[in-house]
């Protein structure tokens, strides 16, 4: 799970994503409206965090574009337009819910918390399938009693997968959670992460199958 934060201010983008990181959002950012919507036309993400006041435009602008193209990833405006009418305007272009600048760190991150539990993108912070339980806050798998922590990748991906067990996640989406804007992945390497999950999952006696769907993706599964 990956969030995107629109934002130039480089400063209070800085202060967010490392709180965010530490709630366990990872988070992107690009500072204009170009830049937003390049990302959002070739990666997934689970949230946009949206200034409005952006260099080269109005972030209604990549809202308006969004919603005019079906796309109905939730979108958090966070701005310093605070009165009635630029609420209702935010609200009325298709804007999830809207937080005015300055603002109470712990607020923002209820309010993503919130729209993250909203279906059909409810995130739960315990994820469970078979006889396993894994926390997306810790990052601690629970089998029958016993904990094993994850490494980090792999922790990524077992989250991404539970979060859409029974149905097959796109590879291209496997890469876009596993990497950030900038980083690059050996041609190999989700199936070199799907493989060490595999065995950790059955060394847990987890009670969950991971299967390749050639050419597509990767689905997990109780086994029949």
């Amino acid at each position: 799970m990956r969030l995107l934060l629109i934002e130039d201010n480089p400063r209070l983008a800085a202060l967010i994503q490392a709180g965010l990181a530490k709630e366990g959002f990872p988070t992107d950012l690009v500072t204009s409206v170009a830049e937003g919507l390049s990302v959002l036309a070739t990666m997934h993400f689970s949230l946009v965090i949206l200034d409005l006041g952006l260099p080269d435009g109005d972030g209604l602008s990549v809202l308006k574009h969004l919603r005019g193209k079906g796309a109905a990833i939730p979108v958090l405006v966070l701005t310093a337009r605070q009165s009635p009418s630029d609420k209702v305007k935010g609200l009325d272009h298709g804007a999830d819910d809207y937080l005015g600048k300055p603002f109470a760190f712990d607020e923002l991150v209820a309010r993503i918390r919130a729209l993250l539990r909203r279906p059909p993108t409810y995130l739960g912070n315990k994820l469970t399938l078979g006889g396993m339980v894994f926390d997306t806050t810790s990052k601690e798998l629970t089998v029958d009693g016993a904990q094993y922590l994850l490494a980090a990748r792999e922790a990524t991906l077992l989250e991404a997968l539970l979060r859409r067990s029974n149905h097959v996640v796109p590879k291209s989406v496997l890469e876009d959670q596993l990497y950030g804007l900038g980083e690059e992945g050996s041609p190999n390497a989700i199936e070199v992460y799907v493989h060490r999950l595999r065995k950790q999952l059955d060394d847990a006696g987890a009670g969950a199958e991971i299967h390749t769907v050639r050419g597509v993706g990767y689905l997990i599964r109780e086994p029949k």
